[in-house]
């Protein structure tokens, strides 16, 4: 999950510029790791709907410390359980379980580079809805992001599989949605909520619409039965996504939203690097092609003065 950052925030002091771009490099490398755990948490055969209970059970603890730390209220407005309860499914509910789903059968590399084309997404997204203006260099961004995908779809060599292809199309529901979410926020608004409290309330209702559905489905799990590699994986990728995301939030404000957005970049490249420590993997030549032509659009996408693009769960 994740919401657009509303403010550009202030410019942050020269003296301080190097401990903002180490928390940047921090929190793209802390990002980009939640690609393979959550393929080490699928690995057992743990299904979607229960692991997103838990993943946002965790988020909603470690977020209302934050909230708790900052000495900020919980109260919210009916607006803002509306809002919220939209950014819930459009946020988590759906692009969670497509990740979940997609992940099984994909590399984690794979899925790390797909999360870079949220941005990409965006931008035709955002002229439908009247918030953007055309471009020529975002619209070739744009196109850099569909090579990308068909480097990665379309040689056989591409992936462990031919087979595998199939789920791409799955795969990119979620950044589809992401990129929906980012558009929906800034277009409506966040009904007074700060980015915090809007995800600690946006988890705390996809929590409670996915306990149904997975008690419903025979998808409920108890990781606390047996905790292995499936269950740390669990752990710790929904740990760093609320942690990471709060520091996010603080890099934004205190450095602008514009310097924040460049975390796009380690969070794909990272995630690559993560996929080949945690899973063993390695990629063909059009893979790292395929990464290649994808930084490329996302540096042709990227906003100048604009708030920083969506970045998933």
């Amino acid at each position: 999950m994740g919401v657009d950052v509303l403010s550009s925030g202030a410019q942050a002091p020269v003296k301080s510029r190097l401990l903002l771009v180490g928390l940047l490099l921090l929190l793209g490398v802390g990002w980009g790791s939640t690609q393979s755990l959550g393929k080490l948490a699928v690995s057992s055969g743990y299904q979607h709907f229960g692991l997103i209970f838990w993943q946002c059970t965790i988020g909603v603890l470690l977020l209302g410390l934050v909230n708790v730390l900052r000495r900020k209220s919980f109260a919210i407005t009916l607006a803002g359980l509306r809002f919220t309860l939209v950014i819930a499914c459009i946020g988590t509910i759906v692009p969670n379980s497509t990740f979940f789903i997609a992940v099984a059968h994909l590399p984690g590399g794979v899925m790390s580079i797909l999360i870079s084309t949220i941005p990409l997404l965006s931008f035709p997204l955002a002229l439908a809805l009247g918030m953007d203006r055309f471009s020529t260099l975002r619209l070739l961004g744009l196109c850099c992001g569909f090579v990308g995908v068909a480097l990665i779809a379309l040689p056989e060599a591409s992936l462990p599989s031919p087979a595998t292809a199939a789920w791409l199309p799955l795969a990119m529901v979620g950044p589809l949605f992401y990129a929906l979410e980012g558009n929906y926020v800034a277009k409506f608004s966040v009904a007074g909520l700060d980015a915090v409290h809007t995800m600690f309330w946006a988890s705390a209702l996809a929590a409670a619409l996915a306990l149904p559905l997975a008690l419903w489905s025979g998808q409920w799990i108890n990781p606390l039965l047996a905790f292995g590699v499936p269950e740390f994986a669990l752990l710790a990728s929904s740990c760093v996504h609320a942690l990471v995301y709060a520091g996010y939030v603080w890099l934004a404000a205190q450095a602008g939203a514009v310097f924040a957005a460049q975390v796009a970049y380690v969070v794909t490249g990272s995630g690559v690097l993560w996929a080949m420590l945690l899973l063993g993997e390695r990629f063909s030549s059009w893979v790292w092609a395929a990464l290649a032509v994808m930084l490329v659009g996302l540096f042709l996408v990227q906003p100048r003065q604009r708030p920083a693009p969506v970045l998933p769960a």
